[in-house]
């Protein structure tokens, strides 16, 4: 669609000072909007896309490294990441959050680019879906902006390539139990098709032909 950001990766390098952990890489995400500066919600976007991103690299390959992470957002129409509900990493989502704009799963799946292209060690891949829920009960895939201010809930997931797990889980509204697991199904047989994207994009990067 018209959503895109720029993924570049920096290291492994030497970590300098406080930033420096014995016993494995030291992973920065840095989060840039299209317009302005970072502020307080591109800093909560940072901390989920850099635990996401724990999650599969194999940091301790790298003792005593930093790697940076930077992601420019180029073009947001949609599909957004927001603030954290599920008890995966028991963190509860505040009280009264203020309205965030819009952060792509695109930035899930430009960061899983962005560690493969790199070369670094990861035990599998990830990406992130969206899944809009509108009043009817109806359920969007990949929802547009406009859709997902019509939707009831709006759900982001981001799913191995190992098993299908669901590895962080974000929420903008309310929905159902049962809801919520007919999403999960929905983004686990999406992601089958972002995964192919991704075999595809890197064999024609590496093709010879």
């Amino acid at each position: 669609g018209d959503t895109s950001v720029l993924a570049a990766l920096y290291g492994p390098a030497e970590a300098k000072g406080n930033k420096e952990l014995p016993e494995r890489a030291a992973l920065e995400v840095l989060l840039r909007p299209k317009v302005g500066l970072p502020g307080v919600v591109e800093r909560s976007r940072e901390q989920l896309l850099r635990q996401t991103c724990e999650a599969v690299l194999l940091g301790r390959l790298h003792p005593r490294s930093s790697i940076s992470l930077v992601l420019q957002v180029l073009g947001d129409a949609g599909s957004g990441l927001f603030w954290l509900c599920s008890p995966l990493w028991g963190s509860p989502p505040p009280l009264n959050p203020p309205p965030p704009p819009c952060r792509p799963p695109c930035c899930l799946n430009a960061a899983c680019m962005g560690l493969l292209d790199a070369g670094l060690p990861l035990s599998c891949l990830f990406c992130g879906v969206a899944c809009a829920l509108h009043p009817d009960g109806s359920l969007v895939l990949d929802p547009t902006a406009r859709q997902e201010q019509e939707a009831r809930a709006v759900l982001t997931f981001a799913i191995d390539s190992a098993e299908r797990k669901v590895l962080m889980a974000t929420t903008k509204g309310t929905c159902s139990i049962e809801e919520m697991q007919q999403c999960i199904a929905a983004a686990q047989s999406a992601a089958d098709t972002i995964f192919r994207f991704y075999r595809d994009s890197v064999r024609r990067r590496y093709s010879k032909s």
